[in-house]
């Protein structure tokens, strides 16, 4: 599976904390396929971590799919612009709430400072709408890894098993700043080009919906120690 290895496409210093955590991902065989072919993806991927360091198979990697794009590095999108009180008159103040995906190993403040950088105007107050909670990586233990083998196995034979950063967040932080390794798992197939998250039209394959209440429950039953 092309899945999954896009951290590795970064070289620079303050990304190599997220390059450790997903270090395990160069032994993963992506020939291991139905059809034993590799796919364009993981063709990209391989050149990568074996040159360690050749930027064109990032590049050809990032051009394949925005996806893939995000995930490689930290993005600040505005998402929300705001000005005015009234329609008949001029605006006092404006505001933008700028969003960031920022990969692991990089601070929020650090983001702040590169946003202020960018802006390059004193008169722009930059600040954080909430206090950020970053939180470092569970552990890949072996006793869960197998468990989300097992019904992978069972239900889609030939697919690939391996940790994935996403472009987004979970609550699961919260549980991991206090101690509890926390992993999120979904068993669904999404089109890789129609992401449509949070968004009014956000959807999902009725086959995919059902396929993945079924993988979740075979997982707990694993987790769980059922039969």
């Amino acid at each position: 599976m092309p899945l999954s290895v896009t951290l590795l496409a970064q070289t620079r210093p303050h990304e190599q904390r997220a390059k450790e955590i997903y270090r395990e991902l160069i032994e993963i065989d992506t020939t291991d396929t139905a059809d034993g072919n590799v796919t364009r993806a993981a063709e990209a991927m391989a050149e990568r971590l074996k040159a360690a360091g050749f930027p064109a198979a990032a590049s050809r990697l990032a051009a394949q799919a925005p996806f893939w794009n995000a995930m490689m590095r930290t993005t600040c999108v505005a998402t929300m612009l705001g000005g005015g009180r009234a329609h008949n008159a001029l605006p006092q103040l404006a505001s933008a709430n700028v969003n960031c995906r920022i990969i692991p190993g990089v601070s929020p403040a650090s983001m702040r400072e590169k946003l202020v950088e960018a802006l390059a105007d004193p008169k722009i107050k930059v600040s954080f709408v909430g206090q950020p909670t970053p939180s470092e990586p569970s552990p890949l233990r072996p006793d869960v890894m197998g468990a989300v083998e097992s019904p992978t196995k069972e239900m889609f034979p030939g697919v690939v098993v391996a940790p994935v950063m996403t472009t987004g967040a979970s609550d699961g932080r919260y549980l991991r700043n206090v101690g509890i390794p926390t992993y999120g798992v979904r068993g669904l197939f999404l089109d890789i080009n129609d992401v449509r998250a949070h968004g009014k039209d956000e959807r999902l394959g009725v086959k995919q919906y059902f396929e993945g209440l079924e993988f979740l429950y075979r997982l707990i039953k694993a987790l769980a120690g059922g039969s």
